[in-house]
This record gives C-alpha cells, sequence and structure tokens, in this order.
C-alpha cells in the first residue's frame, strides 16, 4: 500500500516523508508469524516457529529491552496491542521499564456489559461478524465480534480511537524525554490490523456501492463476498491505512519541530502483512505465505548515517535483525544465540548474501533470499500426521494453559543450543491451525513474477532452494522429527 514500495491505492504522504529521511529496505521479511510469535522473533533475534505456536518468552530468551533496561537504557513501550496481556504473551511487555496499554482494539476485553443490546448490534453490522448471540456467553473464539462490537459503542469521536491515543502518548513521552539521553520507545498500533474501523473523514473519498450494515472484519478465509462487499471491505482497509500515514505524521512533525532528526534514531517496520483478495484469499493462516503476508516495509533513520536518506538496500532482511540491531545502537554486546544481524552493517550500502526463514509452527516453511522465494510442504502434506511438539517452559496457548491431555504427554527434554543449557517440556500439542489448503511446494521468481503467480517448475532450482532451507533449519537447532517430517532426513 505504501507508495514507497510502489503501492498506488492510496496517497501515504507521511510514509513517503520517512522513505526521504530514511534508508528504506526493499527486502524486509517476517520470521515467525502470528503476532506474538512475530514479537518473540523482534525480542529475542532468533527464530521461534520451529519449536513453538504462540507463546510467551521463555525464561531462557534474550530480550532487546531487558538487556537494555539492565544497561541504563530507559525503556517504554506504548501499545494497544491486548495480545501482550493474554496468557500466552504475558511475558513481554515487564521486560520494559515502564509501559501504557490502550484499551479498545478489537476483541480486548475492555468495556463489560452483562446484557448487551443484542438485536441493536446484529442490526448494525454485517452477519459474517455477528453470529449465533450463544456464542456470547461461550469461550469461543467467535464471541470476539461480539466484544468488538461492544467496545466500538464506547468509540464515538477520533480522539478516542486506540491507535490515535497511542499516538497521543507517544508525543507525550517525547515531550517529557526529548532532551534526555539514553532512552528506547517503542511506540506500536494494532492498526491497521483487522477489523478496518477508522473514523469517517478517512472514508469520505473512498466511495462503493455497498448499502449494507456495518462491513469492516473479513473472515479469514476464501473470498466469497460479493464485488460490492468486497469493495467495501478494501475501502475500510485503505481508510485504516490513511488513519495511520496520518498518525505518522504527527510524529514526523515532532521530529521536524525539535530537530529531533539530528540526535534520535526512528525505525518503522511491522510484523506480517494481509491478505486482500489476492489469490483469492483474505487475512493470513492457512494460504501459502505469499509476499503479502511476508514481504513487509522497514524505514531505518540513523543520525550517523544521513547522508544515505531517500536511498534505498535490497539485502535480504527481517525482524530477527531488529534485536542486534537495537544492541548495536545502544553499545551492548549481542548474546551467542542471536540469529539476526545488525541493520546498520547495510545504511552504507549492500554488502553480502542473505535469506529469511519464514513459517507458522506446523504450517509450510518458507525461505526467500530477494530473488525466489520457495514454499516447502512435506508430500502429502497433513498436520495431524506431522506429530508435532512444542517446546517450552512457560505451557500456556494463546488464551488458556495447555490442556491436561497435552499436559500428560509432557517428556523433559535435552536442552536446545539457545535454552542455556537449561531443558526443556516437549508437550504433544493438539493446537493446530486447521485451515492449510494449497499445500504444494512452490518456487516463484519475484523479479520476473512479484505477484507470485506462476511456480517454476525447474527441478535443479527446486532442489537448490529445498537445500538451502535444510541448511538454514539445521543452524537453528530444530527438533529432530521437524528434520524427518517435513524433509525425511
Amino acid at each position: 500500500m505504501l507508495n514507497s514500495y510502489g503501492g498506488k491505492y492510496i496517497e501515504t504522504p507521511n510514509f513517503n516523508r520517512l522513505a526521504k529521511k530514511s534508508v528504506q529496505f526493499n527486502n524486509h521479511y517476517i520470521g515467525s508469524m502470528p503476532c506474538m510469535p512475530a514479537r518473540r522473533d523482534m525480542h529475542s533475534g532468533r527464530l521461534s516457529f520451529l519449536h513453538r505456536l504462540w507463546g510467551p518468552l521463555e525464561p531462557f530468551d534474550n530480550s532487546f529491552p531487558e538487556i537494555l533496561r539492565q544497561n541504563q537504557t530507559y525503556t517504554h513501550l506504548i501499545t494497544d496491542h491486548y495480545h501482550y496481556f493474554e496468557d500466552g504473551g504475558a511475558t513481554y511487555h515487564n521486560r520494559f521499564n515502564s509501559w501504557d496499554f490502550i484499551r479498545g482494539q478489537e476483541m480486548d476485553p475492555w468495556k463489560a456489559m452483562v446484557q448487551p443490546p443484542l438485536e441493536k448490534l446484529r442490526e448494525k453490522y454485517h452477519k459474517l461478524q455477528l453470529n449465533d448471540p450463544a456464542l456470547l456467553r461461550s469461550n469461543s473464539d467467535a464471541r470476539k465480534y461480539y466484544q468488538y462490537a461492544i467496545n466500538s459503542e464506547f468509540i464515538k469521536e477520533e480522539k478516542d480511537f486506540p491507535s490515535v491515543k497511542c499516538f497521543a502518548s507517544g508525543l507525550e513521552f517525547l515531550k517529557t524525554n526529548k532532551d534526555s539521553n539514553n532512552w528506547f520507545l517503542q511506540l506500536e498500533t494494532f492498526d491497521p490490523h483487522e477489523p478496518f474501523f477508522a473514523p469517517e473523514r478517512f472514508r469520505k473519498k473512498l466511495k462503493t456501492n455497498y448499502r449494507g450494515p456495518r462491513l469492516d472484519w473479513p473472515q479469514y478465509d476464501k473470498v466469497t463476498e460479493t464485488d460490492d462487499e468486497v469493495a467495501e471491505l478494501k475501502a475500510n482497509y485503505l481508510a485504516l491505512i490513511g488513519l495511520c500515514d496520518y498518525l505518522l505524521g504527527t510524529i514526523l512533525d515532532y521530529f521536524d519541530e525539535h530537530n529531533l532528526w539530528d540526535d534520535t534514531a526512528l525505525i518503522l517496520t511491522t510484523d506480517h502483512g494481509f491478505m486482500l483478495g489476492e489469490h483469492d484469499w483474505w487475512a493470513k493462516g492457512g494460504m501459502p505465505m505469499y509476499n503479502e503476508i511476508a514481504h513487509i516495509p522497514l524505514f531505518v533513520h540513523h543520525p550517523d548515517f544521513k547522508e544515505y536518506a531517500g536511498e534505498s538496500r535490497n539485502t535480504v532482511t527481517q525482524n530477527i535483525d531488529l534485536m542486534p540491531t537495537f544492541l548495536t545502537m545502544n553499545d551492548k554486546s549481542i548474546p551467542k544465540e542471536v540469529k539476526g544481524k545488525s541493520i546498520l552493517d547495510f545504511l552504507e550500502r549492500d554488502v553480502g548474501s542473505y535469506t529469511a526463514l519464514y513459517g507458522y509452527w506446523g504450517g509450510g516453511i518458507n525461505i526467500t533470499d530477494g530473488h525466489y522465494s520457495y514454499f516447502h510442504y512435506p508430500e502429502n502434506f497433513d498436520q495431524t500426521n506431522l506429530n508435532k511438539y512444542q517446546y517450552t517452559l512457560m505451557p500456556t496457548h494463546r488464551r488458556g494453559f495447555f490442556s491436561e491431555e497435552e499436559l500428560k504427554t509432557l517428556k523433559i527434554h535435552e536442552p536446545f543450543s539457545f535454552t542455556k543449557n537449561i531443558p526443556v517440556m516437549q508437550i504433544k500439542s493438539d493446537k493446530n491451525l486447521k485451515r492449510y489448503v494449497e499445500t504444494k511446494s512452490a518456487l516463484y521468481d519475484l523479479i520476473k513474477d512479484p505477484g507470485q503467480l506462476n511456480p517454476i517448475e525447474d527441478k535443479s532450482l527446486l532442489a537448490k532452494y529445498k537445500e538451502l532451507m535444510i541448511n538454514v533449519i539445521k543452524e537453528n537447532d530444530p527438533p529432530k522429527e521437524l528434520l524427518f517430517n517435513y524433509f525425511g532426513i
């Protein structure tokens, strides 16, 4: 969607402003999916998806904000990402000196309505978004739609939107601390994550023919909606991009007004992308890891490299590189368990050749070198037959503990290379994504076929990238059964 990356759907003037002040990385990729696995990568500087699905930071994980905090760099988190406060994410925000949690996004259990006006809400929202009212009283994920509708009843003006509050909090931090040294601020917003809910002024120019009830939350599934419904969902997404661009502009304005560009670094990226109808898919999950999900933006402004502002780099980077970058910027040593590289090494020019390995625990495994992307699935892929184990000292899922049935399979497993000589639990887990489809290995030429529409049938190239993938996986000390189940070795 961003103009500096070739997006033409909407004007993003403030992202363009940042691009002119920064070095833009054109081959920046995700690592572990989705939200909290991505954050574990960011904290620890290594991939987690080969061993674990969704879970907290582990006691043996290196966490860059904690390392900074313990070495006289003040760290502060501002977020409306409510997954930090669920069972499967509760160890992340506590690594910072301080944190500000903004309430109200998506299914954040924020506003309490014991008897919500169900009929009113069902009339207000598309039937895809509000299901059987009995779900309101269950623990099913489907109740999230009701919580979103309830929360939205309390978001009436632009100042009420969680992302707007996040940026207001961020500006407050800058006003208080701009003249201080040795601080790190992580300002993050859930937007533009679904549901696509933005202030009305960002929708005014985005007209559609849709005339039904509110429709701003696509399903994690194939596109089955009418053309008008698809147009409405896309328009609401574009409105949210417009809000994000505007909010970014408030930070850039503050940098301009106070000349923070001379002594303050500013780095912008995200955790993953989103399918907006490409390949006939919504969202993320069961489909292959197309670049709409995997290829993400990265802008790096550093005062010591201002002469390179406005340039771009093609070195392959990914989010595990953030942690060693932040440590290097603060003159801290990088723990030996870290697999990422410092992005500072590429601000002057592209150097070397790198790959990015990425995926979901239990899903297909993917790799790119910026020229080709390879998706690997074992023959006759079926996640129920992969005999997958999770390795952890923190047996929680996203919302809840591992079940009694899962915990009864627990065995003590010898340490991995990154667990600091600490044994871990090996637990057979039934928590699968349950949406896997199109599970065929494929190779794409990203230069000739950026839309990844025409898989390459060249057997020698397929073998080359499969071997490359195996070697990179081995560097991450994977579970033995993973190499056997995925590659037969």
